[in-house]
């Protein structure tokens, strides 16, 4: 794994642990965001600084939701994007319902941090959860 990948792992292990903290030390000042059109709680969009995803975004999804993104593949492109696929597991707090939706996640890092993310999940599995 390159180390641009080890610091994307770095997401992974701090979204499961559900550390936000962790979560903001590895993003870029700069980061931007596009997360899933559809997406529950508002948190489908673009998006941009580590502070603004974080409230807009992973917030309201884990006030919602008990749920992790689990990596599954890792590639990584000739321009130095992370693609890693895999699914979202978990439970939807107002309904105890859970849920698994499928993911492709593309990164890219930047002096050391992750500067982007474009996410792509299975919107629909989230609301089912929800209804």
């Amino acid at each position: 794994m390159s180390a641009a990948a080890d610091i994307v792992k770095r997401f992974y292990t701090a979204a499961q642990a559900a550390d936000g903290g962790a979560i903001l030390a590895i993003l870029h000042p700069r980061f931007q965001a596009r997360s899933a059109p559809g997406m529950p709680c508002g948190a489908g969009g673009t998006f941009s600084g580590p502070h603004t995803v974080l409230s807009n975004v992973w917030g309201p999804v884990f006030s919602d939701f008990d749920t992790a993104p689990y990596d599954e593949t890792w590639q990584e492109t000739t321009d130095g994007t992370i693609v890693v696929t895999g699914h979202y597991r978990g439970t939807a707090r107002a309904t105890g319902r859970a849920y698994e939706a499928e993911f492709a996640h593309l990164w890219r890092v930047a002096d050391g941090r992750i500067s982007w993310l474009h996410q792509y999940t299975d919107t629909a599995r989230w609301h089912e959860a929800l209804a």
